[in-house]
C-alpha cells in the first residue's frame, strides 16, 4: 500500500476540520441556532439579551423581560430606539392561548395644522428639528404591557437599565460608529453634547459610557409610573423645551395620550398563519406579498434564481403601490385591510406581473372603500413577545430635552402634505409607520416570533425569512443569514412616486449569472453595502418542547436561552 505523504494528509485533515463548521448547514450560515428549554431572548445587543434572561431567572415572564431589555437597549443603542420613540408589539399569552396586538405609536400635536406648512412654503416635513415630532409612545407601551401581563414590579424591570446608565457599559464597535456619524450633524442641537459627548467626543469602541440623565429619568418612571412621564415633570420639561425651539408638542398632548390594544390580522401561507398589525404600520404589506407569491412554485425555482428574485421584486412593487395609497391611521381613514390581505385581491393583482420583464411602474389596486431595534422574548410558561421600537431616523429629531437623557423621535416626517392623501398631516393623527413586529402560528399554536428591522426593508425582510424557511427549507438562523434582496424606489406614503421601476440591491452571495439575467429582464442592479435590516427570532418546537433562537449576524445581536 502506497503511503500518503504527511504534508498532504495534514492539509486534508485541516481542510476537513474547517469544513465541519458548515457540515450541518448552509455555506452562508454564520452560526448554529440556539436551543433552550426554559426561556429565550433575542435582541440586537448581547448585554440586553442577558438582562432579559436575568429577569426571567428572577421569576419574571416574557413581558417583564421584554420591557427590561427594551429599556436597556434605549441606553445601549440610542442610534435606533429609546423613550423618545414609539413601540409596537404582538404578544402570545399562554393563559388565554391568544395573540394580542399593541399600538403604542404617538400622534401629532393638536396645535399644529396643515396650514402652517403651507404658509411657510414647506413641501415636505423636515427630518430634524421640532416640526417632525410626535408624542413618544414607548413608555405608555411598557406600562400597557405590564398592566395586562406583567408579573414583577416595574421598578425591578427598569433597574438593570438604571444600573447600566449610572455605572456605565462598554460601547460596541457598531454603535460607536453610528453615534459618531450622528454626532457630526446632531451636535449642533441643544443638549446633544452634554448627553452623548460628555468627554468632548462621541464614545469610541470599548469606552465605558454613562448616561446619568437617563438613569434619573428611568428612576422617576420606576417610582411614579406612567404618569411620571406623561403628566409629571418629564412632560413639562419636554413641552417647555419644544416651545422654546419653536415647536408645537404640548403638555396637553402628552397628558391625553393613550396606547391602544388592537387585533392582529393574518393570512395563511402554505399552512402557516402569519400575523401582523394593521395600519398605521406597514405590516400587512408582508401579508399581501405572501398572498401573491403563494401560487408560484418557489421551491423548484431555487433560492438564488432569477425567477425567484424577479417575482419577489415585482410582488413588492405591486404591494407598495397599495401601501402608498391606502395605509394610514385607521382612526382618520377607512383602510380596506380585509380586502387588501384577501386571496381574491391577490388573484386580481398577480396577473399584472410579467414573468419575463421588470415593470417600470404599477398602479395601486382599485378597492371599495426607517433605524430601529427588534427583539423577542419567550418564557417557560409559553408566553412570547414580538416587540419593535424606534426613534425613526437613527437617533431621532435632534431634539434632546434638557436633563432627560434621550432624544425625541422624528416620525412625523412620514406624513404627506398632499391634501386628500390618506396619510396627509392632521392634528392628533398617527403618521404612517415603518416598524412592524410579526408572529406565526400553526394549527392555532405559537410557532415563531420574529422581526426584521430597517425602514421599508421590513415587509421585504419578513417575506424573505418565511420563504427561506417554508419554501427553501432553511433553519431559523440560516433564514436570517441568507443573502438578502432589497428593492428600493417604490412610491412612498409621503407622496414620492416610483420612477423607472426603482432598483434592486443584492447582498453578496447571489451568483453573477442571476444578476446578468435580471439585468436582461430590465432590472437595475446595485450591490448593497448595508441596510438589509436586523433580524431576531424565536421558534417553539412542540415535540421536543424547546425554544430555538436566532439573531442577526450583520450586527451586534445575540440569541441566548436557559
Amino acid at each position: 500500500m502506497k503511503k500518503i505523504p504527511f504534508l498532504i494528509l495534514l492539509t486534508f485533515s485541516i481542510a476537513n476540520l474547517i469544513a465541519q463548521d458548515r457540515v450541518t448547514g448552509k455555506t452562508f450560515a454564520t452560526r448554529s441556532e440556539v436551543i433552550a428549554q426554559h426561556g429565550m431572548a433575542a435582541t440586537s445587543q448581547p448585554l440586553a439579551t442577558q438582562v432579559a434572561l436575568d429577569i426571567l431567572k428572577q421569576g419574571g415572564n416574557a413581558i417583564d423581560a421584554a420591557i427590561a431589555a427594551n429599556a436597556t437597549l434605549g441606553l445601549m443603542e440610542p442610534t435606533g430606539n429609546g423613550m423618545g420613540g414609539d413601540l409596537f408589539a404582538i404578544i402570545w399569552d399562554a393563559k388565554t392561548q391568544k395573540l394580542y396586538g399593541l399600538n403604542a405609536s404617538g400622534y401629532s400635536p393638536k396645535s399644529l395644522t396643515l396650514d402652517y406648512f403651507k404658509k411657510n412654503g414647506l413641501e415636505k416635513i423636515p427630518a430634524y428639528g421640532p416640526l417632525p415630532l410626535t408624542i413618544p409612545g414607548c413608555v405608555a407601551g411598557w406600562f400597557e404591557m405590564h398592566k395586562k401581563f406583567g408579573k414583577l414590579e416595574m421598578k425591578q424591570n427598569l433597574q438593570p437599565a438604571i444600573d447600566y446608565a449610572r455605572e456605565g457599559f462598554p460601547v460596541s464597535e457598531l454603535i460607536a460608529y453610528y453615534i459618531g456619524a450622528s454626532a457630526n450633524f446632531l451636535q449642533k442641537y441643544p443638549n446633544f453634547k452634554e448627553t452623548w459627548m460628555p468627554n468632548g467626543h462621541a464614545p469610541v469602541k470599548g469606552e465605558i459610557f454613562k448616561n446619568p440623565f437617563l438613569a434619573s429619568t428611568l428612576e422617576k418612571i420606576a417610582k411614579g409610573g406612567r404618569d411620571a412621564f406623561y403628566k409629571g415633570d418629564i412632560a413639562k420639561i419636554i413641552a417647555a423645551f419644544i416651545k422654546e425651539q419653536g415647536g408645537f408638542l404640548s403638555y396637553d398632548d402628552f397628558a391625553d395620550y393613550q396606547a391602544e390594544w388592537i387585533d392582529p390580522v393574518s393570512t395563511n401561507y402554505r399552512g402557516y398563519d402569519v400575523w401582523e398589525l394593521p395600519p398605521n404600520g406597514q405590516g400587512i404589506a408582508a401579508l399581501q406579498m405572501l398572498n401573491i407569491l403563494e401560487t408560484y412554485d418557489l421551491k423548484s425555482m431555487g433560492f438564488a434564481s432569477k425567477e425567484y428574485v424577479h417575482l419577489f421584486v415585482e410582488a413588492k412593487k405591486l404591494v407598495y403601490e397599495d401601501r402608498a395609497k391606502y395605509y394610514a391611521d385607521m382612526n382618520f381613514s377607512k383602510v380596506p385591510v380585509k380586502d387588501l390581505i384577501s386571496k381574491e385581491y391577490a388573484n386580481k393583482r398577480r396577473p399584472l406581473i410579467n414573468p419575463e420583464r421588470s415593470a417600470r411602474s404599477y398602479d395601486y389596486g382599485e378597492l371599495e372603500q426607517g433605524n430601529t431595534i427588534y427583539m423577542t422574548v419567550a418564557d417557560k410558561e409559553g408566553n412570547m413577545v414580538s416587540l419593535i421600537q424606534s426613534n425613526y431616523r437613527g437617533m431621532g429629531s435632534g431634539m434632546v430635552p434638557p436633563g432627560l437623557g434621550f432624544m425625541l423621535q422624528d416620525r412625523g416626517e412620514l406624513f404627506s402634505l398632499e391634501e386628500g392623501h390618506k396619510n396627509v398631516y392632521e392634528p392628533r393623527k398617527r403618521p404612517f409607520h415603518t416598524i412592524i413586529p410579526a408572529f406565526v402560528t400553526k394549527d392555532g399554536k405559537p410557532f415563531m416570533s420574529f422581526g426584521v428591522m430597517g425602514g421599508a426593508m421590513q415587509p421585504q425582510g419578513h417575506v424573505q425569512i418565511l420563504v427561506n424557511m417554508i419554501d427553501f427549507g432553511m433553519n431559523l438562523q440560516e433564514a436570517g443569514d441568507a443573502p438578502r434582496i432589497q428593492h428600493i424606489g417604490s412610491t412612498e406614503p409621503t407622496g414620492d412616486v416610483m420612477k423607472d421601476g426603482g432598483w434592486i440591491e443584492l447582498e453578496e452571495g447571489f451568483p453573477y449569472e442571476t444578476i446578468r439575467e435580471l439585468m436582461k429582464m430590465g432590472h437595475k442592479i446595485k450591490w448593497g453595502l448595508g441596510g438589509y435590516g436586523g433580524y431576531q427570532a424565536i421558534m417553539w418546537d412542540p415535540v421536543q418542547k424547546v425554544y430555538y433562537g436566532a439573531s442577526e449576524s450583520r450586527k451586534d445581536g445575540q440569541a441566548a436561552g436557559y
